[in-house]
């Protein structure tokens, strides 16, 4: 689970890094073309966090179901 959390973490960090570096290009230059793309990517960067969460809740969920059956 630790392994999955890394590369959540690490993609997270991308797709962040990457929408604040296009809506910073945005404020700087005017243009539409990076404000559309730094949008895209804060969108990635939902999806990814609520899929992490919702796969830690599931995992943990599952974890206290296998506790109480066996």
């Amino acid at each position: 689970m630790k392994i999955f959390l890394w590369i959540a973490a690490v993609l997270l960090g991308c797709t962040g890094l990457t929408a604040a570096l296009f809506l910073g290009l945005h404020v700087s230059t005017g243009e539409p073309v990076p404000l559309i793309r730094a949008k895209l990517l804060y969108r990635w960067c939902v999806a990814i966090a609520l899929a992490t969460f919702d796969i830690y809740i599931f995992t943990r969920v599952a974890q206290g179901l296998w506790a109480i059956w066996f």
